[in-house]
């Protein structure tokens, strides 16, 4: 067997050790053949987004617990703002998670955004077949922000969770950038602060101006007192996307696996070097990356 084989073989048996280093292949950009995942009707990715400052950690803590007391393997895919030195992930969101060391049954990694379009690695979608294989039935991927980028999201989870806090004001930006109209369901943390309330009607009220009819639930949590969560699982679980959202992940996947060879092409330092000093155009640049 090959080295690759080798280690894909040891993480099926169920080295962490080894799954780890699969996934730093893979987060580099090498491919892995994997086998075909069996069925499981509780495999599930579940994306949590949303403003920073919000508590998403926190939340995706008690998440984590919730799972992990029915029995389901979770494993977490926590995007990390790059550190502008290294390129490599600051890791403040494992450190926050409070069931991120609470053993077997849970999964933590941290992964930077190394530069990626809109923060989200076309990796993903790799790494989350490779812990399925693994036998992770719910595996969580927490991004770094809300924003337009944040749309991207949609291309990797089958469930999508907005986060939102009492003080932040954000969901506004959220609505603008149309990630809110891809929410499964809109979470207003920190609902003990008393603003919590008024935040979690205005967007309601945002909501009962659409002409749509599947607008998401808002729900009011508080991930520090461990209120409101079990509701937010049940609606997690019983919620159902519209059918317009498979086209809009197609072509997130689409553009995400763009993205993904356009950065990894051994020809994209050239081809800057060339359109700098003006030897080819703009086109031409695209035209060798898409050969």
């Amino acid at each position: 067997m090959t080295e690759k084989e080798k280690l894909l073989h040891s993480a099926l048996e169920g080295s962490r050790r080894d799954l780890s280093r699969l996934l730093s292949m893979i987060e580099k950009g090498e491919e892995l053949s994997m086998p075909e995942r069996e069925e499981n009707p509780d495999y599930m990715i579940l994306g949590i987004t949303g403003p920073p400052g919000v508590g998403k950690s926190t939340l995706v803590g008690r998440i984590i617990s919730y799972w992990k007391e029915r029995g389901k393997k979770v494993a977490v895919l926590a995007i990390d703002p790059s550190s502008p030195r290294t390129g490599g992930a600051l890791l403040g969101d494992r450190v926050r998670m409070d069931s991120a060391n609470s053993g077997e049954g849970v999964f933590v990694r941290s992964l930077s955004t190394r530069g990626n379009p809109g923060g989200i690695s076309a990796s993903l979608m790799a790494m989350s077949k490779l812990l399925s294989c693994c036998g992770w039935e719910k595996i969580i991927i927490e991004t770094v922000g809300s924003g337009q980028s944040e749309i991207k999201i949609v291309a990797f989870a089958d469930k999508i969770v907005l986060v939102d806090g009492p003080d932040r004001g954000d969901i506004i930006q959220a609505e603008k950038a149309g990630i809110i109209e891809l929410a499964d369901l809109v979470v207003v943390n920190k609902s003990d602060v008393p603003s919590a309330l008024k935040v979690a009607e205005n967007i309601r009220s945002a909501f009962s101006f659409s002409n749509e009819n599947d607008s998401p639930e808002v729900l009011l949590v508080s991930a520090e007192r461990n209120d409101g969560i079990e509701e937010m699982m049940e609606l997690i679980q019983s919620s159902e996307s519209p059918l317009w959202r498979s086209r809009i992940k197609i072509r997130e996947r689409l553009l995400s696996l763009w993205d993904h060879r356009l950065m990894s092409s051994p020809k994209l330092n050239q081809v800057i070097d060339d359109i700098e000093t003006g030897s080819i155009s703009l086109e031409d640049g695209l035209d060798i990356l898409s050969g």
